[in-house]
């Protein structure tokens, strides 16, 4: 992104938000993916406008290596146009993020089309950033606003079935992930979540210090996940529907955090913060309650 469409931006968020603080952790899902294009630049700026804890973001690796923020390997026809501005064929794949160079994906445009899932996103031209310019944008910003220094909630997104096809295997993906964060942040301010066991298992095994959170997709099961997973990761990070108080209890005892995804109602929000869960990760952190 042009750094005069991004400072556009910057301006007319400001306007029209007021930082706020919350006394659990409120994670900006995909930067806030309710109010403006997942995984940018803006929809992360958005977030740290509307008071979030954490920003919440998805890692994808290109054929030069660079690190990207998307959630999927590829460009999703759902949010993408080609760099013709055409559609995409729906359930199109071939548009591999880890088969470009990174200069081939900024020609994506993943920011105008409208998504009916989120009516209220505001849509603009953007690309898909390089994880260490949305970091470098992020932390600049926060410290020209004076607003508190944010935590990274980061998804290595992998699966057998991809590995050399849409990512690197878990050990090149993470010790690259790895490196780069190193450089950038305290590690104290990340954690590393996946949906891919393998990733958490390497994680735990070369890099002991990194906050590990595990990804599930559902509550209703949790001694199976734990015996599956090997280790007791400090985040616990199920679907938010199945969760109860008793399971949240259990976690506790186990000194672990609870933070499910991805709850998207106040009220949603209410009953979970009753449970007892540590965080909520939400497309809409306007909607959050004020505790």
């Amino acid at each position: 992104m042009k750094k005069s469409v991004l400072l556009i931006f910057i301006i007319i968020i400001n306007l029209s938000t007021v930082n706020a603080q919350f006394s659990y952790d409120l994670q900006g899902h995909r930067g806030s993916r309710g109010l403006m294009p997942e995984n940018t630049i803006p929809a992360m700026i958005k977030a740290l406008d509307l008071g979030v804890t954490t920003l919440e973001m998805d890692l994808a690796v290109t054929k030069d290596g660079i690190v990207i923020v998307s959630h999927e390997p590829y460009m999703n026809p759902v949010i993408c146009l080609t760099p013709e501005s055409n559609e995409i064929v729906a359930g199109d794949k071939s548009h591999n993020i880890y088969q470009m160079d990174f200069e081939e994906v900024i020609k994506y445009d993943c920011g105008s089309k409208f998504h009916s899932g989120f009516p209220q996103q505001v849509k603009f031209h953007v690309t898909k950033p390089r994880l260490s310019d949305l970091i470098d944008v992020v932390e600049k910003y926060v410290s020209d606003m004076g607003l508190p220094k944010p935590n990274y909630n980061i998804e290595i997104k992998s699966s057998p079935d991809g590995d050399g096809i849409f990512h690197p295997a878990p050990k090149e993906f993470s010790d690259l992930v790895y490196r780069l964060i190193d450089e950038k942040l305290d590690w104290s301010r990340v954690n590393i979540q996946s949906f891919d066991f393998r990733v958490l298992q390497y994680m735990h095994q070369v890099y002991p210090q990194v906050t590990l959170a595990m990804l599930v997709e559902t509550a209703s099961k949790p001694a199976e996940q734990l015996a599956e997973l090997g280790f007791e990761p400090q985040i616990y990070s199920p679907y938010f529907v199945a969760l109860t108080k008793e399971t949240v209890g259990e976690f506790h005892k186990k000194g672990m955090k609870v933070i499910p995804w991805t709850v998207n109602t106040s009220a949603q929000m209410e009953k979970l913060l009753e449970m007892g869960v540590d965080g909520i990760i939400t497309d809409y952190p306007n909607l959050a309650p004020k505790k």
